[in-house]
């Protein structure tokens, strides 16, 4: 069995630039105010979710290993 990722976005860091939807379609969606949240917080990891946290100008989107939170994006240092 893969891994299982826990995907938040940081809304006071979401610009709505929505290059997640562009990288991951399906795997985030924009809301009323133009600010991203992930289609289900919890997945099986997915190289493109990868992507989208990524290329996210703001680095407003967080991945991390579930059951043991450790990051996978961004990296820890």
């Amino acid at each position: 069995m893969g891994d299982r990722w826990h995907v938040e976005v940081d809304r006071s860091l979401c610009i709505g630039s929505a290059q997640c939807l562009h990288h991951a379609p399906g795997g985030f969606h924009l809301d009323a105010a133009r600010q991203s949240h992930p289609a289900a917080p919890d997945m099986d990891a997915n190289e493109r979710v990868l992507e989208a946290a990524e290329s996210c100008p703001t680095e407003a989107i967080t991945i991390t290993l579930g059951g043991s939170g450790e990051a996978v994006f961004p990296p820890e240092e």
